[in-house]
């Protein structure tokens, strides 16, 4: 019990120095792989009016969209996942969207926060990564210190009001024996987007080529391996797109909110 005190008091230190770093602009980098056994988050932050919509849209879609954190209105701390974490300066890079098409990249928002934002979280698969490394799963793009692959896909997700879109994905490859203790590990953690949602044959979901992600990294699928497809938190970055929001804030995919929530409190077995 003490030693599972003191690595989780390691953890919340490492996660607040990597934060700190972030804030003072000293690290801008992706996140995957760092401070794991850690919760990582996708972040959208919009206008109040655009605000209960994206919240259906993310009821409709828990599975692309798990949502773990929804801030009051104008207050920028989220304090439900780690005391200090300020949602206007903690994330390494944002993208600023206006009436969906992306404007710029900027390192802290400060400047366009208003009173009237709402943040949410959503679950991030980084987040899993942590427990697919403890089975002894090797990750490719961790090995090749790489952001991880993502794709559009053709499989649409379920309408809100306003939001709409098809759904993207990550893509890890395993071996078949690997591929399927990676989904025995990861159905258990639903909030990190849960099982995978397709395996091999990434045309069947509209993915022509598996070296040209939309977004994030490509890495190289080896000879005896599948492409295996967990459902991503960029999947409302297309949402946005098509909903045309006059505002709003995301993370850049890849670069994620590091809390100070530990993954197991958020497995589900």
């Amino acid at each position: 019990m003490t030693n599972n005190k003191n690595k989780n008091a390691e953890l919340l230190e490492s996660a607040r120095l990597l934060r700190n770093q972030i804030r003072d602009g000293s690290f801008t980098d992706y996140t995957s792989g760092l401070v794991p056994g850690l919760v990582q988050g996708n972040v959208v932050i919009l206008p109040k009016e655009w605000a209960q919509d994206f919240l259906l849209y993310c009821t409709l879609n828990p599975i692309s969209c798990p949502l773990i954190s929804m801030s009051k209105m104008g207050d920028p701390m989220v304090s439900a996942l780690g005391d200090d974490i300020d949602i206007r300066s903690d994330v390494p890079e944002y993208n600023i969207f206006r009436n969906g098409v992306l404007e710029k990249q900027t390192q802290n928002i400060a400047e366009y926060w208003t009173d009237d934002m709402v943040s949410f979280v959503l679950g991030c698969s980084f987040s899993f990564e942590e427990a697919l490394l403890r089975a002894g799963l090797s990750i490719r793009n961790i090995d090749l210190d790489r952001n991880v692959s993502m794709f559009e896909t053709n499989i649409a997700t379920a309408p809100s009001e306003r939001f709409f879109g098809n759904t993207v994905v990550t893509m890890r490859p395993f071996k078949p024996a690997d591929a399927i203790r990676a989904i025995q590990i990861t159905t258990r953690l639903p909030k990190s987007h849960g099982a995978p949602i397709h395996i091999s044959m990434p045309e069947k979901i509209g993915v022509d080529d598996l070296s040209k992600p939309d977004y994030g990294d490509s890495v190289p699928v080896n000879d005896g391996e599948i492409p295996v497809f967990w459902a991503c938190g960029v999947t409302p970055q297309v949402a946005i797109r098509n909903a045309k929001p006059p505002f709003c804030i995301t993370h850049v995919p890849g670069k994620m909110l590091v809390t100070d929530k530990l993954n197991d409190e958020l497995a589900v077995l």
